[in-house]
């Protein structure tokens, strides 16, 4: 029998080959989940459902058919969901002037139509289930934009934030909903610069660092645990005290 924080759980984790999501992977693995991975990157994936025995599907958000497609694969090869995690996302740059339909339009879809068609996808497998948790990565800029050019991701992480929000209004008691917004962290999708501004004496950020991909992770696990049985609708600012100082 498996031992853990998240023991016999059944868990789909989106954006599972590399960053948070890989961190989160591994975090749940160790705790006692079940896996189902999805991700774009077909080789990396392959690669982290291997090592963690756990099955996985490659998936181009948002297409919907592919979705329903990978969530009833994993139904079948877990034998039910208990929790989805959706971390994958991209960033979306451009001053409004600059900002494309195609970039605006790939960004909303990727960061928050994917995520909504996710959590319709796995909802009457959680209903199933009984005691079913979402948790999404929003973003600290979700809460309060810090820069110019970010319009695009800004309203896409902010979504996400009321999205996370309104379901769990309407999925409850059953189903709890939560989301995480990070500040930056140590991920492939971070630009060296914004490493710099982090570390700065005047940064924003109150612990003068760059989180751990693990740090999100931390929360996630929280969130997905019966340690939070009695949390739903917040959004956990997990992001070295931007948000407040």
């Amino acid at each position: 029998m498996r031992e853990g924080r998240v023991a016999g759980r059944r868990i789909i984790v989106t954006g599972a080959a590399s960053g948070i999501g890989l961190a989160t992977a591994h975090m749940l693995a160790r705790e006692g989940a079940s896996l189902s991975l999805f991700d774009r990157d077909e080789a990396a994936l392959v690669q982290v459902a291997t090592m963690l025995q756990a099955h996985h599907a490659t998936v181009d958000l948002p297409d919907e058919g592919a979705i329903n497609a990978a969530v009833e694969a994993a139904v079948k090869a877990m034998g039910g969901i208990d929790g989805l995690v959706n971390v994958a996302g991209i960033g979306g740059m451009g001053r409004l002037a600059d900002l494309t339909l195609a970039d605006w339009t790939r960004t909303i879809g990727v960061n928050l139509t994917a995520p909504f068609l996710m959590m319709r996808a796995v909802l009457p497998h959680l209903q199933t289930a009984g005691r079913g948790t979402i948790v999404t990565i929003a973003s600290g800029q979700g809460l309060t934009p810090s820069a110019p050019g970010m319009a695009a991701y800004c309203a896409s992480k902010g979504g996400l934030v009321t999205l996370s929000k309104a379901m769990a209004l309407e999925l409850a008691p059953a189903i709890r909903v939560n989301c995480v917004c990070p500040g930056v962290v140590d991920t492939p999708l971070l630009p060296n610069a914004m490493r710099a501004v982090a570390r700065k004496p005047e940064s924003p950020y109150a612990l003068k660092r760059v989180g751990k991909a693990e740090e999100i992770a931390s929360a996630i696990l929280f969130l997905t645990s019966d340690e939070s049985a009695f949390v739903t609708g917040i959004a956990m600012a997990v992001d070295g005290g931007r948000t407040y100082h």
